[in-house]
């Protein structure tokens, strides 16, 4: 009987119990240890995390490549393509700009930064170049797809893809071996990534375990209200805003979404990575009805461009920057932090802490100093772990009420598995 019921530990438990065993023992071993747990945690815990990270880094630029010539294929003809391409934007543009104003109420309810005792005296930024609007623009399309294969450069990525599966479509009959050849590449990177799923667990503990042992003392240090602000901006933006387009959109169970959505977020809170996050968000997709072809096109899409946890974060870190800096940020300011946070956000990369850098853009444009950043740098892993999560949820919700827009939603798992 006990044999039957660990056969039966789904994928979903076992991340959470490796969650909740790498928090238990971080918290043990910082209490016994002291400063010297981060130390061990970091050489011997940390790496097999790494390790994990890095298989799935291994699959992505390949998974997400076949994923969006094949779900472009799927989409049958470019009208398809164009209408839901434009549905699936405008989504991620409104409920961006949505957390950026959740971001800036609760900023201002909590008056962040506001007699915060900090010094800003000698502090030094020196934040990363940022491209700028228009050059991102056009280094969307890639002028050598095949380096930005190499280098990982996502959007050029999704660029190539979609002119090729539309390229496809428009060919039909004579390119069919070449879709033949993208369906079946797809097929082995599915079952690859879900060879490389079932580590998971482990890798959720040590990540966990290092984070715990890491930041635990820092969250009761002076920049507790500042976390405290962003889960809450984050949570209250998946509560209200996914569960209303979950529920008036999709016509789907919110309960239900968050329940098939938790191995995606247990993994993307540990991880703070959308682009690794990927074919947890997939999978949890196809339970909840996803079809294939939507969320192929609509997740990759997503994990790039769709960043409302990003931009719920900088509007909080504006404000408490700005009043930091005895610097409060009026009315109009404010405003253009909701423009600049939005656009900043779609230029985010899915990947660890790239959501500080962009928050340099954000304060520039808004005439703030970025050096900023400095006070927040340190507990940044914390805050990237709750924006990651909200990320990757808004990425999913998208793709059920693009589904039900085209009455393509199925019942709740009734489509199987890619790959075995």
């Amino acid at each position: 009987m006990a044999e039957k019921a660990k056969r039966k530990l789904s994928l979903t438990i076992k991340i959470l119990i490796g969650f909740a065993a790498g928090v238990i023992i971080g918290l043990i071993l910082d209490l016994i240890l002291g400063d010297r747990a981060a130390s061990i945690t970091g050489t011997y815990i940390q790496p097999f995390g790494t390790l994990f990270l890095n298989l799935i880094k291994m699959v992505i630029v390949p998974l997400v490549f076949t994923s969006l010539v094949v779900g472009a294929c799927g989409l049958g003809d470019i009208k398809s393509m164009g209408r839901i391409g434009g549905k699936t934007i405008v989504y991620f543009l409104c409920t961006t700009a949505i957390a950026v104003i959740i971001g800036l109420i609760i900023g201002n309810l909590f008056q962040l930064g506001v007699g915060g005792g900090f010094d800003t005296k000698g502090l030094e930024y020196t934040p990363k170049e940022t491209s700028g609007a228009v050059a991102t623009l056009l280094a969307i399309i890639p002028t050598n797809p095949f380096a930005s294969l190499a280098s990982g450069d996502m959007l050029p990525i999704i660029a190539f893809a979609l002119f090729v599966g539309g390229s496809i479509v428009v060919v039909g009959k004579k390119a069919d071996s070449v879709r033949s050849f993208f369906d079946g590449f797809s097929e082995i990177m599915y079952s690859m990534t879900g060879g490389v799923m079932k580590l998971a667990p482990y890798a959720v503990f040590a990540l966990m375990m290092n984070v715990t042992t890491t930041y635990g003392p820092t969250i009761l240090g002076k920049l507790a209200i500042l976390i405290v602000a962003v889960y809450l901006a984050c949570i209250l933006h998946a509560v209200i805003v996914y569960s209303a387009v979950i529920k008036v959109f999709g016509k789907y169970s919110p309960i239900r979404f968050f329940k098939n959505m938790i191995p995606a977020l247990a993994f993307a809170f540990s991880s703070a990575s959308s682009a690794a996050t990927l074919p947890f968000t997939m999978e949890g997709a196809r339970k909840c009805g996803v079809p294939h072809r939507i969320r192929s096109f609509v997740l990759p899409l997503g994990a790039t461009i769709n960043m409302d946890g990003t931009a719920a974060f900088q509007a909080c870190c504006a404000l408490f920057i700005a009043n930091i800096f005895g610097m409060p940020l009026n009315l109009t300011q404010q405003l253009e932090v909701i423009l600049a946070a939005t656009l900043a956000s779609i230029g985010t990369a899915g990947v660890p802490g790239a959501g500080t850098i962009m928050l340099g853009m954000v304060l520039a444009q808004v005439g703030l100093p970025v050096e900023g950043i400095a006070i927040i740098i340190g507990v940044d892993r914390i805050l990237d772990m709750i924006r990651t999560t909200i990320n990757i949820c808004g990425d999913a919700a998208c793709s059920i009420a693009i589904a039900r827009s085209e009455n393509e939603l199925l019942p709740e798992g009734a489509e199987s598995v890619p790959a075995a």
